[in-house]
């Protein structure tokens, strides 16, 4: 299986309006990679491709600024051991 990294980059991929960075911890949103509407679609698409159901409450653009943050927020809730 491709690394937690790996995914969240190919899930992204076709909703970027510009490149994916390769720093980690540039803003997806200030480079324009994503916007306030295409984060709903990102977070539906990355809840289906690692299997983590987002709660609403969870829905803050500062949480999924970076792809750091994505991976550091799907790490936490990707069950281990599987």
């Amino acid at each position: 299986m491709a690394n937690l990294k790996d995914t969240i980059r190919r899930t992204l991929e076709p909703l970027a309006l510009v490149p994916i960075p390769d720093d980690p911890d540039a803003s997806l949103f200030d480079l324009g990679v994503i916007d306030s509407f295409g984060l709903m679609d990102a977070v539906a698409r990355l809840e289906e491709a690692l299997g983590v159901k987002v709660p609403d409450s969870d829905l803050n653009p500062r949480r999924f600024e970076t792809l750091a943050k994505i991976e550091r927020y799907f790490a936490s809730r990707i069950p281990s051991g599987g």
